[in-house]
């Protein structure tokens, strides 16, 4: 008897525990909340305050949010300062990881380890757990073994964005659809010759778009948005380790390739600085440029643009280069939310903390970012979205109309990818062409590790970076534009990039997968 007593009394405590913290949750979740947060801005989708999305989603939070939207140009140097000065940075920052830099700030204490916080993430951690994402979350730890941002999932990686090209012009002259660089190269040329003042290859927003999407075909990925962080190095699939991508053989045949094309005036020379999303749009819809890397939600909008009569664009499956048909590499977890460490010295820190889990991560604002408000943008019967009859008919297209006007489908905001849900928003030809991708396999490749450094390798590698990716920059600028010659400048190229520590750099990846 004594025994059951003191079970019931233990169980009784514990109920009184889980109450309590009930009741704390609750009481934090009514109070309201302000905060700042930098948002990664496009101008192919340029922010707005108003869109439905950022309202409906503060409101279910409870929150007020002050975002500074950052052109995406500038977005890695203001995030850079604001880590490294904490001064001036917000309180939340969207669209980041833990590679590159900002892994050896965070073992040197400029971000939060939010992981030390779970309790007060309690959506992100249901999605985790949904998903069957735990190993995935494992892999963007650090060698201390927290993670330092609440990344964005995604279900089941899809082929958004690729090869689009005037599919009007290949039928009028009888070209069949490009499978291979080597068919781009020819539809380029003919296109050229039928159109002298014409670049037939446009940029969507910069060299960094290009670049992402084409690289991996040729077995490298480098740059900003080279898919390591480590913005010099690539990562060999085979041999499962880290090489010096930047001075490779790889690179030169890549960036050879895209040379012949700028010098042939086959490639848009304004590519080399940012395109704003009116420019790029107005030199697909005017016939300008027949050809560009982009997202297949942009296609509506151009197509709407133009006044050529039977212009007609369509997204193709990844052309095959050197290394095979591989497109922009992606895991299940993408780009997301981190906390400056300022942010912990705030009284209300974990009402931010749950607010911004709450914002992004609930089932309710999920389905928000991706598809509006019900009764707003849908209804639904049976489970299946029916959209509204001002979206139906948009001649953008419904994604890229959705993005526009409410918010949905923006990759900075929106952190719950589930694809039965993406597709509602797309037509048959998009689930054909990802049909085809699908066909081809291993498109879209894993993202590369990340190295486990300590605080020390970490700082060592973030200051053999700067110069390195800088350098890399500045020649491959001068290289793709003929301002160097691949064929004489390159051995100078390369003394300089090992002189700077591109091997030891290598080394240190390497040494601490």
């Amino acid at each position: 008897m004594k025994k059951a007593s003191i079970i019931v009394l233990v169980l009784l405590g514990t109920v009184a525990m889980l109450f309590a913290q009930a009741a704390k949750e609750q009481a934090v979740s009514e109070v309201p909340v302000e905060f700042s947060m930098y948002y990664s801005d496009n101008a192919t989708l340029p922010f707005k305050d108003s869109w439905l999305t950022v309202q409906e989603t503060a409101k279910i939070a409870n929150a007020t949010v002050h975002y500074e939207a950052i052109p995406i140009a500038d977005y890695s140097t203001k995030v850079s300062l604001a880590l490294n000065t904490q001064t001036n940075a917000p309180d939340v920052i969207l669209y980041q990881t833990t590679a590159g830099e900002n892994q050896s700030l965070a073992l040197n204490g400029a971000i939060v380890p939010i992981s030390d916080y779970s309790e007060w993430t309690p959506n992100f951690n249901a999605m985790v757990e949904k998903y069957n994402m735990q190993s995935d979350i494992n892999k963007i730890r650090l060698g201390d073994g927290k993670y330092y941002y609440l990344p964005s999932l995604t279900d089941v990686p899809f082929y958004d964005g690729g090869i689009i090209l005037r599919q009007d012009y290949l039928e009028k002259k009888g070209l069949a659809a490009p499978k291979t660089y080597d068919d781009l190269y020819k539809i380029l040329k003919a296109y050229k010759a039928d159109n002298p003042t014409s670049y037939p290859l446009t940029i969507l927003a910069g060299p960094r778009v290009l670049y992402r999407m084409t690289m991996p075909a040729f077995g490298v990925s480098l740059g900003r948005n080279g898919s390591g962080g480590s913005r010099v190095l690539s990562w060999d699939y085979e041999k499962l380790e880290f090489f010096e991508g930047a001075i490779s053989e790889e690179f030169k045949a890549y960036i050879s390739f895209f040379a012949k094309l700028y010098k042939e005036g086959l490639l848009d020379p304004e590519m080399a600085e940012p395109i704003d999303g009116g420019t790029w749009s107005r030199k697909m819809a005017t016939g300008a440029s027949m050809a560009t890397w982009a997202y297949y939600d942009q296609i509506g909008g151009v197509t709407a643009a133009s006044e050529i009569e039977g212009f007609k664009l369509q997204m193709y499956p990844a052309l095959e280069g050197p290394a095979g048909a591989h497109h922009q590499q992606k895991n299940r977890l993408g780009s997301g939310i981190m906390f400056p460490t300022k942010t912990t010295k705030r009284s209300d820190f974990e009402q931010i903390v749950r607010a911004v889990d709450k914002m992004f991560f609930s089932e309710e604002c999920s389905k928000i970012w991706c598809i509006g408000v019900k009764g707003v943008t849908y209804t639904e019967e049976n489970g299946k979205i029916k959209y509204s009859d001002e979206i139906m008919n948009a001649s953008e297209g419904i994604y890229k109309y959705m993005q526009l006007a409410y918010g949905c489908g923006s990759d900075v905001t929106q952190m719950v990818w589930v694809n039965a849900r993406e597709m509602t928003k797309y037509d048959e030809n998009y689930a054909a062409i990802n049909a085809a991708v699908e066909a081809i396999g291993d498109v879209i490749q894993y993202i590369p590790p990340t190295p486990k450094f300590d605080d020390l390798k970490a700082e060592e590698a973030g200051m053999l970076l700067t110069p390195l990716a800088d350098k890399f920059e500045v020649w491959c600028d001068a290289f793709l534009t003929g301002k160097k010659s691949i064929d004489k400048d390159w051995d100078t190229y390369v003394k300089e990039m090992k002189s700077i520590g591109i091997e030891k750099f290598c080394t240190l990846y390497n040494a601490n997968l």
